[in-house]
């Protein structure tokens, strides 16, 4: 290849120099190239965590709906939470994963 310096005298530039110099600007691609697959793969595993944490949530919430909707008495929450020396409320939440049966909460609990 040929060029012309400031002299105005035409060189030739040796194919070693060429060759080096695209070596060098294919590292400097090939950086770019990795850095936008990195940024891919981190909007991808961001995505997915994402996707994951709105369905927990949701599992979490289907999971609540349902011990809200067991039917448990009033009586077996204070009798669970004053012989166990328990909060009411952690009583209740027992009794409801035990869909209202008294003997498998306490039983539960004593473990």
């Amino acid at each position: 290849m040929e060029g012309v310096d400031d002299g105005g005298i035409e060189t030739v530039l040796d194919s070693k120099d060429m060759q080096q110099q695209s070596k060098a600007f294919d590292k400097l691609t090939d950086r770019v190239e990795d850095r936008q697959l990195d940024s891919t793969r981190v909007q991808e595993a961001m995505a997915s965590i994402a996707a994951s944490a709105e369905a927990d949530w949701k599992a979490t919430r289907l999971r609540e709906k349902e011990l809200a909707s067991v039917k448990i008495s009033a009586a077996d929450v204070d009798i669970i939470a004053n012989e166990l020396e328990l909060d009411p409320k952690v009583a209740e939440r027992t009794l409801r994963e035990h869909k209202g049966d008294a003997v498998a909460a306490i039983r539960h609990l004593l473990r």
